[in-house]
């Protein structure tokens, strides 16, 4: 979930054809596969089972993956397993959010503080009744109001095409873990009709809930993440096709909260 906040790592660059890793035996190689190789052996902790379907996960299960935007993928293990993006795509719908209703209109409903509180706590800023920031549960639900009052019904098909764009292939929905999340998400059910009740939120909480609990259940695998988090660093712009994912002023306002509240509590 914290890969993303790697992003502002990378320089921006112009675009450059993708090539294996592998090609390039270079010092960052090196490192990468060092790293993979310590970190491998490491098998404590648990999958995550806050909800249920996430508790199947395989443990065994490691991929790292990095792309740089001049246009470098380097990867290692299971890669190209897939899993549900969660509240990785928060960062990403902010952007989106920010270029479809602009930013005073966003930032009326959605703080750029970080809080010092769980992801998934119940608690707004005293002062303005808003959520402190895009990155916690409220925060992200807000902005998939926004984007859903602003897009209706085509409000998925556009995050999806625009996430697509920066993964460099067409991503789709796993419906088992956007049932399980549905069916048992009353805590971020809770958070929408708090939100309702402060008017961050406009139109039905439960539809609203339900659009982002789908926008959790995107199914990427690690190279998507890696490059995902390349066309943020790349101004918006994929960097193997070239083809803009997202604004760059939007972009450099993502980022900024990505710094200051991309790790929550941490």
């Amino acid at each position: 979930k914290r890969c993303l906040s790697a992003a502002k790592l990378f320089a921006m660059s112009i675009s450059a054809p993708i090539a294996p890793a592998t090609h390039f035996p270079d010092e960052l190689h090196e490192v990468l596969e060092y790293a993979f190789e310590q970190a491998r052996l490491d098998d404590s902790g648990n999958v995550a089972d806050y909800i249920p379907e996430l508790a199947k996960a395989n443990p065994d299960h490691f991929g790292l993956a990095v792309a740089t935007a001049h246009g470098r993928l380097y990867q290692f293990g299971d890669a190209e397993k897939r899993f549900t993006i969660q509240s990785v795509s928060k960062a990403f719908t902010y952007c989106l959010a920010l270029e479809v209703a602009g930013r005073a209109t966003v930032l009326r409903r959605v703080g750029v503080e970080p809080s010092g509180d769980a992801f998934n706590a119940i608690e707004f800023d005293p002062r303005t009744r808003r959520p402190y920031n895009p990155m916690v549960n409220a925060g992200a639900i807000t902005v998939a109001a926004l984007l859903h009052n602003h897009l209706g019904a085509g409000a998925f098909d556009f995050l999806l095409d625009r996430l697509s764009r920066a993964a460099g292939r067409q991503l789709d929905v796993d419906d088992s873990v956007f049932r399980s999340e549905s069916t048992t998400g009353h805590r971020n059910r809770a958070i929408a009709h708090l939100l309702r009740s402060t008017g961050a939120l406009d139109g039905d909480p439960d539809e609203v809930a339900d659009a982002y609990f789908r926008q959790c259940s995107i199914a990427v695998d690690t190279r998507d993440l890696a490059l995902i988090a390349a066309t943020l660093a790349n101004a918006g712009r994929q960097p193997m096709s070239g083809v803009r994912a997202a604004s760059e002023s939007t972009v450099r306002d993502v980022l900024s909260v990505m710094a200051t509240c991309g790790m929550y509590d941490g």
